[in-house]
Parts: structure tokens; sequence; C-alpha cells
């Protein structure tokens, strides 16, 4: 096979188009998933389904919520983040896991293909047109109502992402150091402006939904890419001092949790080379206050990221003063 690859394609450039077709492999994949949300927490859990007025993005928006303490993890979804329920409900029993553990969950639902950012355009997709004003939301609407509403502070909190949301999250807590101090990305794409990721960001888009990059932060030479890429804002991470935590696995099932979700395998691989560049950028300035999990194993689906947020609950208990 290797005889028939065209000259002078570099194996890294042949792993970006490679991965461009996984995503949307994968894309697909996820897109047969039931519409009625599994909610693996078990019945009984004080779970609020919350209506949230954003007038940045002109509607009202639906938040997870189950009270802890006066300090919230925010969990942001993955491409195909539904209106319904968000993907860490759908996927994962996570309200049992921080039952008792003296934090809040606010989980927002929506924001397909949105990258949790403020959009330059209506984003159109997904069978309408959508104002995305996501960063706004997140770091002034939803903080401001929750205060006001339910005793949740609007500092000193955690964002974590996974896929799509794990650049989301390492940027607002640059961006908003006062909002979160502790930011987490789970097999994030964390280099988004270098190379061929605005291309395989554009064609996740419209895979998930028919969204177009463009009305999102503009083409590829846009300073929008730059200032929302995290490998190039590593070092306001680092001078922030906030606590960060890392993953991203190899593209091979573990024992433990296995896994054969096709294209989960080469998204994966891909992912983990955006993660070595940030990791390197960070460490080079200066950043040490992070844990960085790259294991020898791993796929791009829920039930790693799952075991992520699972061992990370101390650490955000110790860091948000609830352990």
């Amino acid at each position: 096979m290797d005889a028939a690859k065209p000259a002078g394609i570099s194996r890294a450039r042949r792993l970006t188009w490679m991965s461009a077709a996984a995503l949307l492999v994968l894309l697909v994949a996820l897109s047969s998933t039931s519409a009625t949300s599994s909610a693996w927490s078990r019945h009984g859990q004080p779970i609020e389904y919350l209506t949230v007025p954003s007038p940045a993005m002109h509607r009202q928006v639906k938040v997870e919520f189950q009270r802890g303490g006066p300090h919230a993890v925010y969990l942001l979804d993955g491409m195909l983040a539904r209106d319904d329920y968000n993907g860490w409900d759908i996927n994962t029993p996570v309200f049992d896991w921080f039952d008792q553990s003296g934090l809040s969950v606010v989980m927002p639902t929506g924001g397909m293909a949105s990258f949790y950012s403020n959009w330059y355009r209506p984003a159109v997709g997904n069978g309408g047109t959508w104002t995305y004003k996501w960063e706004t939301f997140l770091t002034e609407e939803l903080p401001a109502w929750l205060e006001n509403n339910k005793g949740v502070s609007q500092m000193a909190n955690a964002v974590v992402g996974a896929s799509m949301a794990g650049s989301a999250s390492l940027i607002l807590a640059a961006r908003h150091p006062s909002n979160f101090v502790y930011a987490s990305s789970m097999s994030g794409f964390l280099n988004l402006s270098a190379g061929k990721w605005p291309s395989l960001v554009s064609v996740a888009q419209l895979g998930a939904g028919g969204f177009h990059s463009d009305a999102m932060w503009g083409p590829a030479e846009d300073p929008a890419w730059a200032q929302n890429d995290p490998t190039v804002n590593a070092a306001k991470l680092v001078a922030n001092n906030t606590r960060i935590w890392v993953y991203s696995g190899n593209g091979t099932p573990s024992a433990e949790l296995g896994g054969d979700k096709p294209g989960a395998s080469l998204l994966e691989n891909a992912t983990r080379v955006s993660n070595k560049a940030f990791q390197s950028k960070y460490k080079a300035a200066g950043g040490y206050n992070g844990v960085f999990n790259f294991p020898d194993n791993g796929l791009h689906t829920w039930q790693y990221w799952g075991a992520q947020l699972q061992a990370m609950l101390p650490d955000l208990r110790r860091v948000l003063g609830a352990g």
C-alpha cells in the first residue's frame, strides 16, 4: 500500500486528511444514537431543569442543574450537542458522581457545532438559524442568573469540556480567569489555527447539521482562529495560574473500557497530536499547575471521558474548596 501513495505526501499530512475522514465517520456514527436521553443517573437525584434567559442569544436556554455547593462545575457538550439534554447526562451517570461532592453541576443544553464561542454571524444549520453568543452566556448571563437564583458564585468555578468543548473550556478560562479557576479538556482540539485544523473544523461542522465555520470565526487566516486556539493562548493560562487537566487517548481501546465506534480511533490519534503541541507551549511558558494524562489507550468516546471525570473529581473538590 505504501508504494501507491503519491510522492511528497508527508506522514503528518496523510494523518490530517485521515482525521478529516474520521471526523465524518464519527459524526455519522454519533448521529445514529437514540433520540431519547438515557440519563444514567439514578432516579430520585435532585436534578433541576432550569430555563435561563439569554438576551445575547435572543432565547431561553435549558440548563440541567444539581445543587451541591457555592461553586460549580460547568460541563460542556460535544459537536452534536442537543437542545433537550446535555451529552454528559445522556451518556454518563454524572449526577451520581457529583452527589454529595460539595460541588454544584451546571450543564447547558444546545450549542451544536458552536465551540461555545461568540460567532461573527448567525449560525445557519440543524434546520434553523441561531444566534450563537455562547461565551457571553457562559461567562456573564448564566453565572449572574445562578448567583441570583441558586446561590452559586459567579467566581472560582470549573469548566470541563469534551471533544469540541475541550478547546472552548481552556479558552474560556484563559479569557475569564475570575469565572474559571479550573479548566479541563478531554480529547479536545487544542491547536485549531494550525495547519489543516480550520479545514477539519469546517468539515466537522458541515457534518454536524450543515453549519459553516466562516460564520463562526471567518476564513482560516482570520485572527479569531488564533484567538480561540488553546496552544496559541497557553501562556495566558500560565499567567492566570489556572489549574488545568488535559486528557487525550491514543486511539487504542483499553482492556477495561473497550469500544469499537467507527472513527473514534483515528480521531483520537489525531487529537493527541494537538494536545502534545499544547503541552509543549504550556511548559515552555513556565506552566506547572496542570495534569496531562496521555495514556497508551483511549478512544474518542464518552466511556473514556467519563472515566477521566471520575478521576478528576478529587482534584476538582480540592481546588474549588469542597474537599
